[in-house]
């Protein structure tokens, strides 16, 4: 089920197990796993996008293999916090991945994460070449993070 607001995602996640955070490209999905406690996100791969069903297979691979209990999508809201195409298309994946799991999904406002992913890569001095490799599912560990944080107060 899809829950826009953060707090209904929240109360529908089973205790103790990891959540799966995505950063959601046009040409690749960053994805970034958190341990069952849910304190720590990591980031594990980068999914070059192809479609749909091939994308969405290896995210399902990932649930199952991680047994995730939970999906955050990073929301790409504008700057001003209105949503654009980009929101759309985050939505509309949503909604085509709640077919294919019974799984909460819930968003997650995204706006800087790729902008301090790529801060934190150069502070760790990493290469332009490895940066392109990593810079989606750091982000998308940022993202996780995010909501990881917010829920230990709810």
């Amino acid at each position: 089920m899809i829950h826009d607001a953060f707090e209904e995602f929240a109360s529908a996640l089973q205790p103790i197990s990891a959540l799966m955070g995505l950063d959601l490209g046009e040409k690749t999905i960053g994805v970034a796993v958190s341990d069952r406690m849910r304190g720590v996100a990591t980031p594990l791969e980068t999914v070059r996008r192809k479609k749909f069903t091939l994308d969405s297979a290896r995210l399902i691979e990932i649930v199952t293999d991680r047994e995730i209990g939970g999906i955050v999508l990073g929301l790409p809201r504008n700057m001003d916090g209105s949503e654009g195409p980009r929101c759309q298309s985050t939505r509309a994946f949503a909604r085509n991945l709640m077919r294919l799991t019974d799984l909460p999904i819930g968003f997650w406002d995204e706006r800087l994460s790729t902008v301090a992913a790529e801060k934190a890569l150069l502070e760790a001095d990493t290469t332009r070449k490895r940066r392109g490799q990593v810079i989606d599912h750091v982000a998308a560990g940022y993202i996780l993070q995010g909501a990881l944080d917010r829920l230990r107060f709810i």
